[in-house]
């Protein structure tokens, strides 16, 4: 390894040493997520209502539970022919932001209510099928205050108005049946404006309620803001509370097979740190750890040159019988050596393996043989022109 790599390793320590520390000094941001988790103690979460409904619903016995109502519901009925009825009684409760009720629940539910039981739901948004239901409709407008104050109208309760500034929504009850619904809570400052109603069903009776944000952490712990959960949570009948918790335990399973890793603080940086180590000593690694070989050009061949320049010296001084042994000698090895054709005999065979191994003319190699073969016959040339016949019938067929 060498000093330079270490170098960078160190800093790259050091630095993520820096930030660990930096950031566990660093305030961390306040988490404004509406979860309504029993868990969660940011600002809208139910940590405080959870630690607290005990003292919220006095003398109630309250149970939980984290299935959907149709299935918590449903397997407390008894379907006896004699009995046809539920094997507990009291109020069921349901506190979230948005009531996700499927349709078999919302009919689980009204059928609970049917059988002499009660239902108090909280939520920004009631299920469709509930309110028509119920001969329900609900609305929402735009608050160009910013604030929504919230009063009970029970005046034995008192005549306070709590203002709410954080989490609150403009939902209300637009229209209900007056003949089986009660007002009992407003908001905006106008008894126009219906955020809690109780509405009779057949043998037992709905509350619903606009504001859920009203039993969040940040609102039981503000002023006087719990006053007006304990109003509203105190028409509830003093009996048994089956709490629907489904989705709000804060129990949420990562499907990532790391989900352990990154859920431990010192296991996550350990593994970050490990996978930026890895990437530095690849960076620096890549590099080559040798010289750069040099390219040796292989050593040219200078055969057909220094025939070339042979032959000149042999035409200069005349001697032209000698020159087209030369050529006639080195087209014979060519032939050999690049179409690996026997030249014993200058045949017809010869002269078509020739010709269909080196896609030369059939004219032009016929011409050639027969140019050599009267050469080797007469084994004698005298004037400059035959030589320059030989020697261009060769050029054809070798070039």
């Amino acid at each position: 390894m060498g000093r330079t790599l270490k170098l960078y390793i160190a800093l790259l320590v050091l630095l993520m040493v820096a930030i660990i520390v930096i950031d566990s000094n660093r305030p961390k941001p306040i988490d404004w997520t509406p979860s309504f988790s029993l868990k969660d103690k940011i600002p809208y979460g139910m940590h405080v209502f959870d630690k607290e409904i005990g003292s919220l619903l006095k003398g109630q016995k309250i149970r939980k539970f984290n299935t959907t109502p149709y299935e918590y519901l449903d397997s407390k009925y008894d379907y006896d022919t004699l009995v046809n009825d539920y094997r507990i009684k009291g109020t069921f409760l349901s506190i979230s932001k948005i009531a996700n009720f499927d349709k078999e629940s919302i009919t689980e539910i009204c059928t609970f209510v049917n059988h002499g039981n009660n239902a108090f739901i909280s939520s920004e948004m009631i299920p469709n099928a509930l309110l028509d239901s119920l001969n329900l409709k609900m609305d929402s407008e735009y608050n160009y205050s910013d604030s929504i104050y919230n009063w009970v109208a029970n005046k034995k309760l008192g005549n306070q108005k709590y203002k709410i500034t954080e989490g609150v929504n403009n939902n209300y009850f637009s229209k209900i049946d007056t003949l089986n619904t009660t007002v009992l809570g407003y908001q905006n400052g106008d008894s126009t404006r219906i955020n809690f109603i109780k509405v009779n069903y057949k043998t037992g009776v709905f509350y619903l309620h606009t504001q859920p944000v009203a039993f969040t952490n940040f609102h039981l712990l503000k002023g006087n803001h719990h006053e007006y959960a304990e109003k509203v949570l105190s028409y509830i009948p003093k009996e048994k509370v089956y709490w629907c918790i489904k989705d709000q335990t804060g129990e949420v399973i990562s499907d990532s097979p790391m989900r352990y890793i990154l859920s431990q603080p010192a296991l996550k940086w350990a593994w970050y740190i490990f996978l930026i180590g890895m990437l530095v000593f690849i960076f620096f690694n890549a590099k080559r750890k040798q010289r750069v070989v040099p390219i040796i050009k292989p050593l040219a061949n200078t055969t057909v040159d220094f025939t070339k320049t042979i032959g000149n010296l042999y035409y200069q001084e005349g001697d032209h019988n000698n020159i087209i042994d030369k050529k006639i000698i080195y087209f014979l090895e060519k032939v050999r050596n690049e179409y690996l054709i026997d030249t014993h005999k200058l045949d017809d065979d010869f002269i078509k393996k020739l010709h269909h191994k080196s896609g030369k003319k059939l004219d032009d190699i016929q011409n050639l043989v027969s140019l050599i073969k009267a050469y080797r016959k007469n084994n004698f040339i005298s004037i400059e022109d035959d030589l320059l016949q030989i020697n261009n019938a060769i050029e054809k067929v070798m070039n």
